[in-house]
Order: structure tokens, then C-alpha cells, then sequence
């Protein structure tokens, strides 16, 4: 506890995390965060006084594509422009997949469209045959490592992102997932 109301949570590994809590033994758990393999503590500020919390890590590997750089031209976001194109889709991928722990999964054509000053439309072809989901990662320029921009369902291969003031000019990549094990579950209760 960092004061009655503020939980942080520590931990060691060399993968991406999950990190996940519930009010509940058995969940539903929610994600609160996929933290970069540096990140090896969170903290979960303003929570609900005298409340239990659960809280578990759950390690998320898969291969991830080549990377995409991006450079966006000036301009600050328009909310009126159509993003018809943006939300995820199933386009054609490839008729040979491959299990998702195995290198020919990896995602591959991943291709980027700028669409306008803020937004950037990437396609790719899905390789594998059993992932949980697609994350499309990013490394704005000047940053040490890619962190989770969005989270994708399984098979989805095309996708609209509207990026962050910090993303004019960044790095992308496409990775397939599966989760990992499980840490244990860390139970706490709020004060106040």
C-alpha cells in the first residue's frame, strides 16, 4: 500500500505484461496495463476505500513483424475528417498459417497508409493460425523500446490508428500473441 487509497505493484521479468486486477478471487480480471519488458512496477491511484484488490501478471509473447516507419505531416487532430477506414477488419491473409508459438507466424507486408495529419492505416497478413489477438506496438522517436498502442482481436489484419501528439514520427510493428503463465495473485485491501 503507498497510502489507503494507492496500491504498487513490483515485479521481475524479462517479458511484456499484463497486469491485471479484479474486486473479486475469481475475477473477472481486468487489464490495467501491457507494460514493456523494462517496466517492473505500477501503480493503481484513487481507488475505492476499504475495497479487496486483486492483482496478477500474465506474460504475453509472440513474434512480431519487421517495423513500419512513420512520418506524419503537421496538423493537429480533425475531429470532423471520416475515419471510415480506421475500425479493425479481416482483409485477405495468408492460406498457410502457423502456430502462433512458431516463427512462421510472424506477421509480414505490413504496410502503412497515411490517411491524414493524425491518422495512419496499417494492413498486414496474418501468418498465424492460433493466436489470441494482434497488438499493433509502437517506438515514437526518442523512446528506449515499443509499448502496446492497440489491442486486436484474432485474425483482424487491417486497422485505423489515431496516434498521439508524441507519434508524428515513430516506428511500428505487428505482433501476434498468446499469453504466458500466470504470476500469483496478490490480494489486497483498501484503507480509508
Amino acid at each position: 500500500m503507498l497510502s489507503p487509497t494507492d496500491i504498487g505493484l513490483e515485479w521481475r521479468g524479462s517479458a511484456t505484461q499484463a497486469v491485471e486486477f479484479a474486486t473479486e478471487p475469481d475475477g473477472p480480471y481486468t487489464v490495467l496495463q501491457y507494460a514493456p519488458p523494462s517496466q517492473h512496477a505500477y501503480k493503481h491511484p484513487d481507488l475505492m476505500p476499504r475495497t479487496p484488490f486483486y492483482y496478477r501478471l500474465r506474460s504475453v509473447l509472440g513474434p512480431a513483424s519487421d517495423t513500419v516507419s512513420v512520418s506524419l505531416p503537421p496538423g493537429d487532430f480533425d475531429e470532423s475528417a471520416d475515419h471510415s477506414w480506421a475500425p479493425p477488419r479481416v482483409v485477405a491473409s495468408s492460406s498457410i498459417r502457423h502456430p502462433v508459438r512458431s516463427s512462421g507466424a510472424t506477421p509480414t507486408d505490413v504496410r502503412a497508409e497515411v490517411k491524414h495529419a493524425n491518422g495512419i492505416l496499417f494492413t498486414w497478413t496474418d501468418n498465424a493460425a492460433d493466436e489470441e489477438g494482434y497488438f499493433l506496438e509502437v517506438r515514437a522517436a526518442g523512446a528506449p523500446e515499443f509499448r502496446v498502442a492497440a489491442v486486436l482481436d484474432a485474425d483482424v489484419n487491417s486497422f485505423g490508428l489515431v496516434t498521439l501528439a508524441e507519434e508524428k514520427v515513430a516506428e511500428y510493428r505487428v505482433r501476434a500473441y498468446f499469453s504466458g503463465e500466470l504470476s500469483n495473485v496478490v490480494r489486497l485491501v483498501t484503507g480509508g
